[in-house]
């Protein structure tokens, strides 16, 4: 049995840590008064310090330290929280990110550079009545601090001098170490600890920040906490102790006594509220391992094909009970597994909210990001690949599309611009668009330059959506100056290429002054998908089912009288279709009764003529070779149940084609 590597497991957690603060942040700076965002953002920043010194990320803990100590003082009201801090946090969180995955690497200078603007954010914040650790004694609290850790605790992974810097870093602080429990040499063992420590303590902070420094070992040590009062004040009062004293090892020596007191009443264990007992039910799966699953569950639908078509042929009554039986339970599972693979997309909006505050900075714009239909779900692998088109669209938008405020009040807008990223399913799609309310696409730019280039004609006749798509050629721009973030020409075909690899689709919409749109439609999954069945000449195709709407008859008759217009009426409208047989050079003569399948992507249709409908079939997908990635036509292939394979038609390759046809001969006519 094989076991996680800890230091893997660790760092998922952190990078799950590191989203947690990135997005606290990214909400403390639209409401910087928000007490409950300055406590998350604090905790997360404990947790992550706590857990890399847990699993030797010491660089990390380090760091991560004085980050915290910047919001554990805005948490007190020490100094208000500003979006300078915000962004200083937010750059040092990326830090953060480079110490967990590289914690070798040589960080120190960026580590100082980050660690100068924090400490220049919290000065410039600081509240003009509030104590400065530079301040006289008067301001100070004293405190008597003895402690110890459990015997055990530097074999289980306790260091207790990060501990000891902590409590340095809190102010002027003098360290005794008391070595009296140390035994002689023949009987010490390396791995146990027997050193205790007595520190006095001239601080700023309040008590409960000695607390903080000891929080993950709060439960195995012992530690008593003396505050020492100001010496008129302590004719009148007595000294105040505090002690903590942790559930001792059986038969391990206190390092010191604790002064007597009366018992306290046993503390009930806090109740486990609804999110900690429904998390505590989750399991971590790697992603590699629903992968295999996956690729398991598609050979058992291949092979249940398979038994179907036995079955089928066969008068085994038996044998067809058994058949159905598995059929049924193929289904289910592979339903299963389906759902397992979905994620909803708010894990890819949620990275965008930093990338446009960032962008917003960069280019002296105010940027508001609204994002909708964030439960939407979608294929796990199909998320991982729309990361990066996402970001070229969305930098695109910013960049290109929205104005800078002055530009937008003189137009007659808002002086903030307004992104919006929104999903949605749509018959087996996903849609997903991005919309701003900039000043839209320059159609005349657009075509003076796909005409320098060579890319069309000069005064070629091209509908709208035909001169949007060319803003997608490789090394296309519009942008008369190159900046750091758009103007080579190298973001946009980028997003192409990786929609047409999902079997996708770009529509693009724009208003002179009032923005632009653009909206991706992708299929839900990569895996299984329900497709029906065809057959053209000798050959055997599928046509995901999503995309179906409805299957007509097309007799001789009404083939030949369509001949050289390639139109059929349906319900008053006239819906281009295309000759699969022609298409594919299949050299078969037609069926009498050929069938046309209409498909459609959004509110575009063609008809597809083939020779038979064999019927539904579910379809495990199979990446084409290299050698036929340029082919259009296809999407993928499938594995039939006689071992036989099916190529998978491309919807949106043969939607636009059946249009560009329609167009064509409406022009000609």
């Amino acid at each position: 049995m094989s076991f996680p590597d800890p230091i893997a497991v660790f760092r998922t957690e952190a990078a799950e840590l590191l989203e947690q603060i990135e997005a606290g942040l990214l909400d403390l700076n639209v409401n910087l008064g928000d007490k409950d965002q300055v406590d998350a953002v604090f905790r997360g920043l404990h947790t992550l310090k706590g857990s890399g010194a847990m699993f030797g990320f010491d660089a990390l803990a380090a760091f991560t330290h004085h980050c915290e100590t910047a919001f554990d003082r805005v948490r007190k009201g020490e100094v208000p929280a500003t979006q300078e801090l915000v962004t200083a946090v937010l750059e040092a969180k990326d830090h953060m990110r480079a110490l967990v995955d590289t914690p070798n690497g040589n960080h120190e200078a960026t580590g100082e550079a980050l660690l100068t603007s924090l400490r220049a954010a919290v000065d410039g914040a600081k509240n003009p009545g509030a104590a400065s650790p530079a301040k006289a004694a008067p301001g100070q609290n004293h405190f008597k601090i003895r402690f110890s850790l459990p015997q055990s605790a530097m074999a289980n992974g306790t260091n207790p001098l990060p501990l000891l810097d902590e409590l340095r870093e809190l102010g002027e602080c003098t360290i005794v170490a008391d070595r009296s429990a140390i035994p002689a040499l023949d009987l010490l063992a390396p791995t146990d600890l027997y050193i205790s420590w007595e520190v006095e303590l001239l601080t700023t902070q309040p008590r409960s920040a000695i607390d903080d420094v000891f929080i993950f070992v709060m439960d195995e040590m012992q530690l008593e906490v003396i505050t020492v009062e100001a010496p008129a004040a302590a004719a009148k009062t007595p000294t105040k102790t505090e002690t903590l004293v942790a559930e001792a090892r059986p038969g391990a020596a206190a390092p010191f006594a604790a002064p007597q007191a009366a018992a306290p009443a046993p503390i009930a264990p806090a109740p486990i509220d609804a999110k900690q007992k429904k998390a505590s039910e989750n399991v971590r799966v790697p992603a590699e391992k629903l992968d295999e699953l996956m690729d398991r569950v598609g050979e058992l639908v291949i092979a249940q094909s398979r038994l179907s078509q036995l079955a089928g042929g066969s008068g085994d009554l038996q044998l067809r009970a058994v058949s159905e039986d598995v059929e049924r339970l193929s289904g289910e599972l592979r339903d299963t597994m389906m759902v397992l693979r979905m994620v909803p997309v708010t894990q890819l909006f949620g990275r965008f909210r930093r990338l446009v505050h960032d962008l917003a900075h960069e280019t002296g714009k105010t940027i508001e990001l609204v994002t909708e239909g964030e439960s939407t779900e979608v294929d796990k692998s199909v998320i991982e690949r729309l990361a990066d088109p996402l970001v070229h669209l969305v930098r695109n938008s910013c960049d290109h599309g929205l104005e800078t405020p002055e530009e937008r009040l003189a137009a007659g807008k808002s002086a903030a611009g307004h992104i919006l990223l929104s999903a949605r399913q749509q018959a087996g799609e996903v849609i997903i668009t991005i919309k701003d309310d900039g000043r839209g696409i320059n159609k005349e730019r657009v075509r003076a330059k796909a005409e320098s280039s060579g890319l069309i004609a000069p005064n070629a006749n091209l509908t709208d959506q035909e001169l949007y798509q060319l803003i997608f050629q490789p090394g296309f721009s519009t942008a008369q100056a190159v900046t750091n973030l758009s103007g080579r020409g190298v973001g946009m075909d980028v997003v192409k290429r990786t929609i047409d690899a999902l079997r996708g689709t770009i529509n693009v919409a724009s208003h002179p002054g009032k923005g632009s749109e653009i909206s991706l439609a992708i299929p839900l999954t990569l895996a299984i998908i329900d497709g029906l069945l065809v057959r053209v000449g000798d050959g055997r195709y599928v046509i995901p089912l999503s995309a179906v709407e409805e299957c007509l008859e097309l007799s001789i008759e009404e083939d030949m009288r369509s001949r050289g217009r390639s139109f059929i009426s349906l319900r008053d409208s006239l819906v281009p279709f295309l000759r699969l047989r022609d298409l594919f050079r299949t050299g078969t003569k037609p069926d009498p009764f050929q069938k046309v399948v209409v498909i459609s992507t959004g509110s575009e249709r063609v008809g597809l003529v083939v020779d038979q409908i064999i019927g539904d079939h579910q379809t495990v997908i199979k990446g084409m070779s290299k050698l036929h990635h340029d082919v259009a036509t296809f999407s993928g292939a499938t594995i039939l149940g006689d071992g036989d394979v099916a190529l998978i038609l491309d919807v949106g390759h043969l939607v636009a084609e059946g249009q560009q046809q329609e167009a064509h001969l409406r022009a000609a006519g």
